[in-house]
């Protein structure tokens, strides 16, 4: 017969668990001490990754004057939008180029309004809605002639405003907000409605997307190579940031991409593809030096903060606008040699 002070708990004291048994051996706590400074030494790499992380992330920004990783995000998910507007139905495009445009004619006359000068905000962005919406839906000339009376009535609107108010303001002054009043659906509104013009053409889409690929493309390879290489400055008073060599690289993005997207998307000769780089290379540059000398003179850094990383609106849309012009001239001359 067994001995009844041999099972367990006989003493009065329960019995130990399997769990309380292997915590109280000496090899548990061993290990237990291991996993502890195993799990000590992963929080260490992984705090000091974030820091070196974030050493280099403030060497870029100081370097390119924005913060790369929320550029990147932004620009990402502006990119996905632009392209889920484009390229499924043509005219659901509507619904991002409007507000776009309204966006960046709003900050463009709140900065200028910072200045110093007298811009009406309402009627700017009545004007917008109408001039950017014309081009995909009337014709070349209709749209010439509606250009023309938006900005006369913007112009006229703002000299009847300065009379009603009367306030002494000097000749010099009242000139300055006139043409600022005229440049603003000139500059915003004009050249983002022929983005619409260029996408209401046959197969316009395509072509509106490789003007969009080669901006994009010269923007990034500047970027890269001035961040990588860069150390001549190309144009020190309006943008000390940017550098030949920059310009350089991303010369060489815009061209390559250009004549990959006409071979395979457009299907013309390469060299449709290398002209097209070149010349949207151009006008993406001049748009861009452009918007930076008018910040200059209006003695700000960014159009706004809307967009961390990017500035504002126009800020992006620099590269973008002129380029639309260049891109739809070079539709009609290209777009013949089509499948050629």
């Amino acid at each position: 017969m067994t001995d009844p002070s041999d099972e367990p708990g006989a003493d009065g004291e329960s019995p130990l668990t399997r769990a309380e048994a292997r915590r109280s051996g000496d090899g548990s706590t061993a290990f237990g001490e291991h996993v502890r400074a195993a799990r000590s030494e992963f929080e260490h790499q992984i705090d000091r990754a974030r820091a070196d992380f974030e050493q280099v992330n403030d060497r870029i920004n100081a370097r390119t004057g924005r913060n790369l990783l929320m550029a990147t995000l932004i620009g990402v998910v502006v990119g996905a939008a632009f392209l889920a507007s484009l390229l499924f139905i043509k005219w659901l495009f509507l619904f991002f180029a409007v507000p776009v445009a309204l966006l960046g004619v709003f900050e463009f006359s709140r900065a200028l309004q910072t200045s110093g000068r007298r811009i009406d905000v309402v009627p700017q962005l009545v004007s917008a809605v109408i001039l950017v919406m014309s081009g995909y839906f009337f014709g070349y000339w209709t749209h010439w002639v509606l250009t023309f009376a938006l900005v006369a009535t913007l112009v006229v609107w703002r000299l009847l405003a300065q009379m009603i108010r009367a306030d002494g303001r000097s000749y010099g002054d009242v000139v300055s907000d006139v043409l600022a009043t005229g440049f603003v659906p000139l500059y915003v509104s004009f050249l983002a409605s022929l983005t619409l013009m260029l996408l209401r053409q046959e197969q316009g889409e395509y072509w509106l997307l490789g003007m969009i690929v080669a901006v994009v493309a010269a923007d990034t390879g500047a970027y890269a190579a001035g961040l990588a290489f860069g150390s001549h400055p190309m144009a020190p008073r309006i943008s000390p940031k940017k550098t030949w060599e920059g310009f350089a690289g991303g010369a060489v993005a815009a061209i390559v991409l250009s004549v990959l997207y006409a071979l395979f998307v457009l299907h013309t000769p390469w060299w449709v593809g290398a002209i097209i780089g070149v010349v949207i290379l151009g006008s993406a540059t001049i748009g861009d030096l452009g918007e930076s000398m008018i910040k200059r003179d209006l003695g700000i850094k960014d159009m706004s903060s809307w967009l961390p990383g990017h500035g504002g609106v126009l800020d992006r849309l620099d590269s973008i606008l002129p380029s639309a012009a260049v891109a739809l001239a070079l539709y009609f001359l290209f777009f013949p040699l089509v499948s050629v």
